[in-house]
């Protein structure tokens, strides 16, 4: 599937081929540091089917308490998390933020991981009051 996304300010504008089946949900800590929020939701591919457009990321490092290193790409001006990789035999696979693809309503989340770290309330929303717009 072709997609296209953009961070929120415009500055970092990508395109890429993605396998919907792709699509993650990852509860880890790090995971809800680097996104601000509950869970990070990333649809993966490989690095030659990823490609920026406009602008330039900044890089941010985290290493990981396995001792890999994960590359995290944002837009300097507005903060937006773009995409993530890896070094060495990780390198190949990208991470998209999916918050950030233009396409995400058609892209599923089809697996979880450390589901140890989930927050409890955010596996079941359902019984939260909601409002379609302000």
């Amino acid at each position: 599937m072709h997609i296209d996304g953009a961070c929120q300010c415009g500055k970092i504008i990508y395109e890429a081929e993605v396998d919907p089946e792709g699509v993650a949900i990852c509860h880890c800590t790090d995971c809800q540091r680097l996104t601000g929020t509950a869970y990070r939701v990333t649809v993966s591919t490989q690095r030659s089917q990823f490609k920026i457009t406009s602008g330039e990321p900044k890089l941010y490092v985290k290493t990981a308490d396995n001792g890999r290193r994960r590359l995290q790409f944002f837009c300097c001006d507005c903060g937006s998390p773009i995409y993530t990789t890896g070094e060495d035999e990780d390198a190949e696979q990208v991470g998209i933020r999916l918050g950030t693809v233009n396409q995400r309503q058609e892209l599923k989340p089809r697996s979880q991981s450390w589901c140890s770290s989930a927050l409890a309330w955010a596996q079941d929303l359902t019984g939260i009051p909601g409002r379609a717009g302000d």
